[in-house]
């Protein structure tokens, strides 16, 4: 029990239960990921010692508010109803929040392996789908429930220890209240000025960075960092020299640049017969390349993408450049880079870029974006409908943007058959796309259709009695009947009369986890992609290292197109190309070459490992100065013309 009187012994106890509290989520976090973390015992004080730094830094954010509140009311105010309901209800509340981060830590930890991000303040936007989402992966009542209940609890036991009474019953001076808060804003300033989240990352290891973080520290510097200045906080090259050596490396013996200076347009020649193909690219949700047998899984859950491997050009060594959906879509329209922060998809003056879309646009192709969920969710709308693609999703927000230029069509409820958190199954946008392809062949228009799948997402439900795993059960489930609706759509179009002209492309956005032990987990990139249909090319595999940024230019070379290109992407089937790929976290900027890897870090740090992929191993060696150069110059000319308005058409 609580003896000594003093008006701050509520905001003293409130400020033990945040600390206990996160040390026991820290320790229970540690827990979780210590088998598989590559963590020793001599890597734990450290991670408890910077834990508690960042505990404390919540504790002050947390409390400060409340310590002004003490400071300035006045004495006779103290120990009435007023001040008592007031000092419960917020007492209550913030421990509810509290309560409430520290659960949807275990859940986000599940997904990510992380602390808050990037990821979960876009999310905080997203409120419909992610509300929905959470509703179908978890027993939402209960949780609440819980949650509530936990919290009074605590609150119950701040209440029984005489926290509460002791300082509605203090009479605390107001120099001794005004010295309290000033040590509180003193040493809040401190932490503000001094301690950021950069400081769990100088640890080699990436569970030792995540588990040192603390949940709502890494949600606020997440926010406050949305955007990263590559300019600002990232190794540079003189600039000139960063665009020669670009230049220089996309410069083949086919293509010659159309100007001079920090740009990269240019014209690719073929002088074969151009062929003209539709062109329908599938990007298949979170799908990860060990989920197919062909490279060794063992659960039999893509048969048919397993057999579509053996018909077509099947890329088995492409990594995604990033480990969202909106970053895969960057790359796979615009074939550049990933710049720090967010994905271009998301930002501000995104439109009229030079997209794949407008390369198909200039060779008289109708261009469509296909998406199963609501395409104002992470901008994907206005970034497609202002880039020249015809709009197809599901809308469910309340406003729809007249901002765009492009047409834009609703999914109707006649046509779905299935819906959850993130959109209707990828039947019911199979079907859609099918519907308009029938439409454009009958005008007599080639399409080029950009479609992006939402089953194969949590909570993953999908139609029942169409797999031998129930809905919602698993990840495993889902991937199957993803599998599977690929192979309906396939023997549908398959009976069309467009079909037998018409290229399909089976990629995916990105792995279904990106979590390791290193800052960038290169296994957790490597993706599938597979291009099927192509007249002329006989099945084949690549082994060769790419990026997704490189299916473009490969399949406009194999249909022998003379074009226009402000691209990064290359032919990875020309005999000049150097294997190479670009693999990013929203921070970490990751050059990859066999073999090797730099990554760029803010702060203007860089590091290179080498690296074994069999073993899928990374150690740190000396720096490679010509790699560093090579990873500079492409990181720094993409954010450049981004910035400068270069990737315009």
């Amino acid at each position: 029990m609580i003896t000594c009187k003093n008006r701050y012994n509520v905001l003293f106890g409130f400020s033990a239960m945040i600390l206990l509290l996160s040390f026991l989520v820290r320790t229970a976090l540690l827990c979780w990921a210590f088998p598989q973390s590559g963590l020793t015992i001599a890597d734990i004080p450290g991670i408890y010692f910077k834990g508690l730094i960042y505990d404390l830094g919540v504790t002050l954010f947390f409390t400060f508010g409340y310590a002004l509140y003490l400071l300035f009311l006045p004495a006779r105010l103290n120990n009435t109803i007023f001040n008592r309901v007031f000092t419960y209800f917020t007492v209550f509340l913030a421990a509810m929040i509290l309560v409430f981060s520290f659960f949807a830590e275990f859940t986000f930890w599940g997904e990510y392996s992380g602390r808050f991000d990037f990821i979960a303040v876009d999310y905080l936007i997203y409120t419909y789908e992610v509300i929905s989402n959470i509703n179908q992966s978890y027993p939402l009542p209960l949780l609440i429930g819980g949650v509530i209940l936990v919290t009074a609890f605590l609150v119950w036991v701040l209440h029984r220890l005489g926290f509460f009474r002791s300082s509605f019953q203090s009479k605390t001076p107001f120099g001794k209240r005004l010295l309290i808060t000033a040590i509180l804003a003193g040493l809040t300033v401190l932490h503000i000025s001094y301690v950021s989240n950069s400081w769990a990352e100088q640890h080699p290891n990436r569970y030792a960075q995540e588990l040192s973080k603390a949940g709502v520290y890494s949600f606020v510097s997440a926010y406050l960092n949305n955007e990263l200045a590559y300019d600002k906080y990232y190794m540079q090259e003189n600039e000139n020299m960063a665009f020669n050596l670009v230049r220089s490396q996309l410069q083949t013996n086919n293509s010659h640049y159309l100007t001079t200076g920090n740009n990269l347009l240019r014209q690719v020649t073929d002088t074969n017969t151009r062929i003209i193909p539709n062109v329908i690219m599938i990007t298949i949700e979170s799908f990860s390349a060990d989920f197919m047998e062909r490279f060794g899984n063992r659960e039999h859950i893509t048969p048919v993408l397993d057999s579509i491997a053996k018909q077509s050009l099947l890329f088995t060594n492409m990594y995604a450049t990033g480990t969202r959906t909106v970053r895969g879509m960057e790359a796979l329209s615009l074939a550049v880079p990933p710049t720090p922060g967010q994905s271009i998809v998301r930002r501000k003056h995104n439109e009229s870029l030079f997209t794949v879309g407008y390369i198909f646009g200039q060779a008289g192709y109708d261009r469509g974006f296909f998406y199963g969920g609501d395409g104002y969710f992470d901008n994907m709308n206005n970034y497609f409908g202002n880039n020249g693609y015809d709009i197809t999703d599901r809308l469910r927000h309340k406003f729809v943007d007249d901002k765009l230029t492009s047409t834009r069509t609703n999914i109707p409820d006649s046509a779905v058959h299935f819906e959850n958190a993130w959109g209707i199954c990828d039947e019911d946008i199979y079907d859609a796309v099918i519907r308009n392809a029938d439409n454009k062949f009958a005008a007599g228009k080639p399409f080029y259709d950009f479609v992006m799948t939402t089953s194969n997402h949590r909570p993953f439900t999908y139609p029942s009695g169409k797999i031998d795993i129930p809905s919602g059960s698993s990840r495993e489930g889902a991937v199957k009947y993803t599998d599977y609706a690929i192979g309906e759509f396939l023997k549908k179009a398959a009976s069309k009369p467009w079909f037998k002209n018409t290229v399909i492309i089976l990629v995916a956005d990105h792995c279904a986890s990106s979590a390791g032990k290193n800052e960038i987990e290169i296994s957790k990139y490597h993706i599938p992609c597979m291009i099927l249909n192509l007249p002329g090319v006989a099945p084949q595999e690549i082994d060769r290292m790419c990026s997704q940024i490189d299916i473009y230019p490969t399949l406009f070379s194999l249909l022998h197109w003379t074009y226009n290109s402000k691209l990064y992407g290359e032919d990875v089937l020309s005999p000049s190309y150097q294997p190479r790929a670009m693999v990013s976290t929203y921070q970490k900027l990751g050059y990859l070459v066999p073999g090797k890897l730099i990554i760029l870090s803010p702060q203007q740090k860089a590091e290179f490992f080498t690296w074994n992929q069999e073993k899928n191993e990374q150690h740190a060696a000396p720096m490679d100065s010509s790699l560093l150069k090579v990873s500079i110059a492409n990181y720094q000319t993409a954010y450049n013309l981004f910035k400068n308005g270069g990737m315009k058409r």
